[in-house]
């Protein structure tokens, strides 16, 4: 701005306004003379005619630049003019030196008076293709201002609009005149309004445009909340000069709608798939609730909980489910009891009372781990007796703007509930969130049903097994026993394996250990029946091997069908109706107190460990064989002398293999530690073995067996070899009379005495070769009679007119067991007696006696 010199009014003149139309258009002038000539050429019209100013001056202006065929005519209106007459028109005009019209102008011309009062003329022109250019831009401009679909606003260096369209008034009211003169702090709330005023002085001073910026806001009167997105420009005038800022504003409500639709359907579907990673890795109930908020918060909500049904944690058959009314289930006026057993917070210092929503418990709060009861009335009631989900709004004043308590379902039944609360400036909960929660609880609710149905059949399973293991402390003559089974954790089902120590005929003892391949109820149920048939074939006295391939028949049949043959052939042309095919392996072993000798059988199993006295331990080598299940292959015995106070010891490979360990470490692991010293006594082996060996703990289950050989010492034996020849047997009753008479068992000469006559007597009649009589003291007392002959004796009931046939009554009735089994060169006939305690049975009655003749 400067004043002109001079002027009396000291008013301020802007020398160059911006946005002049004189920038767009071009006008020039010059002056006639009196004399008709150019006596004022201009600047401007030196650009517009491209004619110097000496070569304009003087000239006659018709001449000079008005083609030939014009210029009678231009001659006419100049003196017309001189007369001072106006006039306004076209006129074609060239530059000199050119022969055709350069252009059209459009010619003011008005008359004036020299300073002697003669008459001149000042003529304006005008490029009427610059005027015929702005024309069109304006019309253009305008037509695309008022009919734009956008809201457009033209800001004025002062941030004041200067023009809005009537899109734009559309939205904020009123025409668009009236929005003249205002600013962005009529249209927006103070934080958008700085935003966007901060965004208009930027490019304002910079001149760097900015395109999609984001502003939200509401018309007046509405409460809707739009999103707009401003793109703003500076505006200059024809010479450059900035003279506002344009801004361009499009809805994008829809667009930002559909947009956070779209981020809310990938963020739901990013949360389902981490929840289908993350739910249900363990079969802990709690753990699985602690999974579930792993994954909600805070992706899906700010504050979550988690709450099981009591009797579903403590084992019951099934959580008590949906139910109608208070009355169903007889819990009075409110829900059935509830454990919290998982809460998860992503609110700083999380208050108590965000613990559990308003209202839902009797005391307003539930702590971690307590039980409770939602009263009848409550929303949280009513979620887990309907099985939906409900909204609960936030109490006035807590921190909590909405839950949804959203019950736990599985397979019909209803396990739990649990709730997901956003606080207060979180987006609210909609129904895409409401369908999200129902799957997220759906989801862990199926695995914490099935957590429960494994817990239930894994406890099952180990019932079973436990009640098929042999109970208490097993005992044997000649062997200190001591044992252990440790079944898997929580977190791998029951396995198959079992051991057992089956007392047999003169005092020895068949030592079992074996493992059936697979875990759960079935395996567990095969082991039963596995264990079972040992302890039958057990009392046939079977060898080791023929135990074994029994055995591996029966396992064999576990798998068939209802109605399918065992035999072998038969087995191997079942073919696939086979439903499902139980393998196992097996160690079978037969220890003699009186010869310390041990035979073994195995099929498939792990070998034994023998640990000499002052000796390092080695695996005994046993023959391994197939496991049982497989059929078609024979098992070979092994027959070894175990030193006195020796260490045997059987055990699974729970004990020696895991994931992180193999065999061979596991095994030489074992060795060691039943090598160290300072632990006379079994049971402390047994201890220091599983504590010692990183079992893996929980991945498998562990039996072990260990004996230490206590061999029946010399003066506990008679043994006596008879010829065969009648007086053998009075022969055999004062052998027996004078053994007992030395162990100081005089109560049981008269019994014995009888008793081994009838047996010496029996293989007499029915026995081949020489005549073996032995006495075995130990816990019992066993007689033996052995002899060469394969006839078993076996025991009938003698009519009333039968001379004989009482004798095998009579060891019945006398005995507490008594039995027969083959041998490698014959049979052995036995019967047992209880050792005299002061408590002995009573003796048999004359009546009893009487009643077998």
């Amino acid at each position: 701005m400067s004043e002109i010199p001079g002027t009396a009014s000291g008013v301020l003149w802007q020398s160059s306004p911006p946005g002049s139309i004189y920038d767009y258009i071009r006008v020039a002038s010059f002056s006639i003379g009196p004399d008709g000539l150019v006596d004022q050429w201009s600047r401007r019209a030196v650009e517009l005619f491209g004619v110097p100013v000496d070569e304009a001056m003087g000239k006659d202006p018709v001449e000079a630049f008005m083609p030939r065929e014009l210029r009678e005519r231009g001659r006419r209106r100049v003196a017309e003019i001189l007369d001072g007459k106006e006039w306004t028109g076209l006129v074609p005009f060239r530059i000199p030196g050119q022969g055709r019209p350069h252009g059209i102008a459009e010619m003011y011309v008005m008359p004036s008076e020299t300073k002697s009062g003669q008459r001149a003329a000042l003529c304006i022109v005008v490029d009427v293709r610059a005027l015929r250019q702005i024309e069109t831009d304006l019309a253009a401009s305008q037509a695309i201002f008022g009919q734009s679909p956008f809201g457009f606003l033209l800001f004025g260096t002062d941030l004041t609009v200067k023009r809005a369209n009537q899109r734009f008034a559309r939205v904020f009211g009123g025409s668009a005149d009236d929005h003249r003169g205002r600013t962005v702090h009529d249209y927006l709330a103070r934080p958008e309004a700085e935003r966007m005023t901060a965004a208009l002085k930027r490019v304002l001073e910079t001149g760097e445009a900015v395109t999609e910026l984001q502003i939200i806001g509401a018309p007046p009167g509405s409460t809707d909340r739009r999103h707009w997105s401003i793109n703003l420009y500076r505006v200059h005038s024809g010479s450059g000069r900035p003279v506002g800022v344009a801004g361009l504003g499009i809805d994008v409500t829809r667009r930002h709608n559909a947009a956070r639709e779209a981020a809310s359907a990938r963020r739901n579907l990013a949360l389902l798939n981490e929840a289908g990673a993350r739910i249900g890795n363990s079969l802990d109930l709690e753990a699985t609730a602690r999974e579930l908020l792993d994954v909600a918060v805070p992706g899906f909500c700010d504050l979550a909980s988690v709450d099981l049904y009591q009797g579903l944690l403590t084992g019951d058959e099934a959580p008590p489910g949906r139910w109608g009314s208070p009355q169903d289930v007889g819990y009075g006026a409110g829900s059935a009891e509830l454990r919290r057993v998982a809460f998860a917070s992503a609110v700083s210092d999380a208050p108590v009372e965000l613990r559990s929503v308003p209202g839902c418990c009797e005391d307003g709060s539930v702590e971690l781990g307590s039980v409770h009861r939602y009263p009848f009335n409550s929303s949280c009631a009513s979620a887990l007796r309907t099985g939906r989900v409900h909204t609960v709004p936030g109490a006035e004043g807590s921190l909590v703007q909405s839950t949804l308590a959203v019950p736990m379902v599985a397979h019909d039944t209803v396990v739990g509930l649990v709730q997901f609360s956003r606080a207060k400036g979180s987006e609210p909960f909609g129904e895409r969130d409401r369908a999200l929660a129902v799957e997220l609880a759906a989801r862990a609710a199926v695995c914490i049903d099935n957590a429960r149905l494994y817990r239930r059949e894994h406890e099952r399973a180990l019932i079973l097994q436990r009640s098929l293991l042999p109970p208490g402390d097993p005992e044997a003559a000649g062997l200190d026993i001591a044992c252990r089974y440790l079944p898997g954790n929580s977190a791998t089902e029951v396995g198959g394996d079992w051991f057992d120590v089956i007392e047999l005929p003169g005092h020895r003892t068949a030592l079992v250990i074996g493992d059936v391949m697979g875990r759960g109820l079935r395996a567990a149920v095969a082991m039963g029946e596995l264990r079972t048939a040992v302890r039958t074939l057990a009392q046939l006295d079977l060898e080791p091997a023929e135990v074994l391939s029994h055995l591996d028949e029966i396992a064999r049949g576990l798998g068939a069908p209802a109605g399918a043959q065992t035999s072998g052939r038969a087995h191997k042309a079942r073919g696939p109706e086979l439903a499902e095919v139980y393998l196992a392996t097996c160690v079978y072993a037969v220890y003699d107190p009186v010869t310390r000798r041990c035979t073994f059988a195995n099929a498939g199993h792990l070998p034994p460990v023998l640990v000499e006295p002052g000796e390092r331990a080695m695996l005994l080598d046993v023959p391994p064989g197939m496991p049982l299940g497989v059929g078609g292959e024979p098992f070979e015995e092994v027959e070894v002398e175990l030193p006195e106070g020796a260490l045997l010891a059987l055990y699974t490979d729970g004990l020696v293999e895991s994931r992180d360990h193999p065999l061979d470490e596991g095994v030489n692991a074992l060795k060691r530690a039943l090598t160290e010293p300072g632990r006379p006594a079994l049971e402390d082996v047994c201890d220091h073995v599983l504590s010692t060996l990183d079992t893996g703990h929980g991945q498998d289950d562990i039996a072990l067996l260990m004996a230490r050989i206590q061999g029946l010492p010399v003066e506990a034996v008679g043994d006596w070899t008879l010829p065969r020849e009648p007086r053998s047997v009075g022969r055999a009753r004062e052998l027996a009379r004078a053994q007992l008479t030395a162990w100081d068992l005089d109560a049981l000469v008269d019994t014995v005495e009888l008793l081994v006559s009838e047996l010496v007597t029996n293989a007499l009649r029915y026995g081949e070769g020489d005549i073996r009589l032995r006495l075995l003291r130990d816990r019992t007392l066993v007689c033996e009679v052995w002899d060469s002959g394969l006839v078993q004796p076996r025991r009938r009931r003698a009519r009333d007119t039968d001379e004989g046939g009482r004798g095998l009554q009579l060891v019945g009735l006398l005995s507490a067991a008594w039995g027969s089994r083959r041998t490698h060169r014959g049979k052995t006939v036995w019967f047992e007696l209880p050792l005299p305690d002061g408590e002995n049975d009573a003796e048999p009655t004359v009546e009893q006696l009487l009643s077998m003749f």
